[in-house]
């Protein structure tokens, strides 16, 4: 098993979907919501700091997912200012 770390903008257009949710049941990943920031009912983009659980294939599938959809993401390489 594999943790990787992420932070991830979802924009308001995507606050109906169930975007971290398919992340558990369509890619197998345990999620760990370690911070977030969603404004007063839910107007604005959403900030998740998540800990994704599972093999590498797993994190990547579910990765590819988040960029399929066009979300920003944050890792460890890419968080100067995180």
């Amino acid at each position: 098993m594999t943790n990787k770390r992420i932070r991830l903008r979802i924009p308001k257009d995507y606050h109906q979907e169930p975007v971290i949710s398919k992340l558990v049941s369509d890619y197998g990943l345990v999620v760990n919501i370690t911070a977030a920031i969603l404004g007063a009912n839910a107007v604005g983009d959403g900030w998740f700091d998540l800990e994704l659980q599972g093999t590498d294939a797993q994190i990547q599938s579910g990765l590819n997912y988040l960029k399929e959809l066009s979300l920003q993401i944050w890792d460890e390489t890419n968080t100067s200012n995180w």
